[in-house]
């Protein structure tokens, strides 16, 4: 279990996928570039049996933001997108309403 105040230090925003492509060095991955507001970060996402590049732009997703980067495969992750995953099926949790970009998730 965690308590109020660790969970009061996930940054988890809407974010907006303005870009996907393969992951270069990987069968499971894809490259997402993701508006955050501020800024946009490039993440990792292990979606690619589910989704294909050119379906992903336009998107709204929830991402946390404050994960600190690391390498996956080579290439930089700098947060994560939010899915929900059951036996058969992989879904990314999107919002129910045209929220702003950058919007905090709470």
């Amino acid at each position: 279990m965690i308590n109020f105040d660790d969970f009061t230090k996930l940054d988890l925003r809407i974010g907006k996928i303005i870009e996907a492509d393969f992951h270069p060095d990987a069968d499971k991955l894809l490259l997402l570039k993701v508006d955050i507001g501020d800024k946009q970060i490039q993440l990792v996402a292990g979606i690619k049996e589910f989704y294909t590049p050119s379906e992903l732009p336009g998107k709204k997703v929830v991402v946390l933001t404050n994960l600190e980067p690391r390498k996956i495969r080579g290439c930089e992750s700098e947060g994560m997108v939010l899915v929900a995953k059951d036996e058969d099926s992989l879904g990314l949790i999107v919002p129910e309403k045209d929220i702003a970009v950058a919007s905090k998730i709470s």
